[in-house]
């Protein structure tokens, strides 16, 4: 059920990209869009992880360094069949972890100083198990696609703006009809990041099931997220908004950000489907 709701949110914002595209500029927009998703996304593909790891300061760290970290990462890619990831740390007091890597071949597993202090080991298996699920279920390159496709639907918004204002509101098959592109400014980067928020929830919640099912339980991990979001209220990130869905937990967590807004389902729902509750 989560594959077919991503696989249609999916569709969803790729045909709000190209139908914006062609409400801008007609045929030769709606072509124009096309093209420019493809090379985001064939970028995004290839240098998302490196840029994502830079901009947090992680440093790669060995099993000398972390062996029960490492060594549990390690134990956990046996179960699920995958190749050994690099493991980083990053620099933040904040309790949280992320994965990222355009496949599992190329994939790397981040977490956070804050983390590390405050899981024990049951509940650090299911956070690295859930990080894992992403990187099994190719989340990684959904959420990249998704979220590219979103920024080009922003981008073309802004291009409907400049187009009016230089175009001087006249309708002409190049340029689209005036009302469209207003609506197209107004609707689209609204309808874009909704769906793009919706798409990164769904991932999470087959993230969390894939995890139970590789650690035999889903209660360490409903444990773990229990105290993650805490921390994360407790103790601020200097986070990007564009990164944040890759995180286990909302580093920019508000408990009263409205659900349709967030990058992340509640953690009450998460924990309940965890538990069987």
């Amino acid at each position: 059920m989560n594959t077919i709701k991503t696989t249609l949110l999916l569709g969803g914002l790729t045909l709000l990209l190209v139908y914006g595209g062609a409400a801008l500029g007609g045929e030769q927009g709606m072509i124009f869009a096309f093209i420019f998703a493809v090379a985001m996304n064939f970028g995004a593909y290839f240098f998302s992880d490196k840029i994502v790891l830079k901009m947090y300061g992680a440093r790669e760290v060995s099993e000398r360094e972390y062996p029960r970290l490492v060594q549990t990462v390690r134990e956990i890619v046996r179960r699920a069949n995958l190749p050994m990831p690099k493991v980083y740390l990053v620099p933040s007091s904040q309790p949280n972890a992320f994965a990222t890597g355009r496949n599992p071949e190329h994939a790397a597993i981040a977490v956070t100083e804050g983390i590390l202090s405050l899981l024990d080991e049951e509940e650090m298996a299911g956070v690295l198990a859930h990080e894992l699920a992403h990187v099994n279920n190719r989340d990684i390159l959904i959420g990249t696609v998704a979220a590219t496709i979103a920024g080009a639907v922003s981008m073309l918004a802004n291009m409907a703006q400049w187009a009016l204002i230089f175009g001087g509101g006249r309708s002409n098959e190049r340029s689209g009809h005036p009302a469209v592109m207003i609506v197209m400014m107004i609707v689209a980067p609204i309808a874009a990041m909704l769906i793009q928020m919706a798409i990164s929830r769904t991932r999470e919640y087959q993230a969390d099931a894939t995890a139970a099912a590789l650690i035999g339980s889903g209660l360490p991990l409903a444990r773990a997220l229990s105290k993650l979001q805490k921390g994360a209220e407790r103790i601020p990130m200097d986070a990007e908004p564009a990164t944040a869905h890759m995180f286990i937990v909302n580093p920019l967590s508000g408990s009263g950000m409205m659900s349709l807004f967030s990058t992340h389902p509640p953690i009450e729902d998460r924990i309940a489907r965890l538990t069987g509750r």
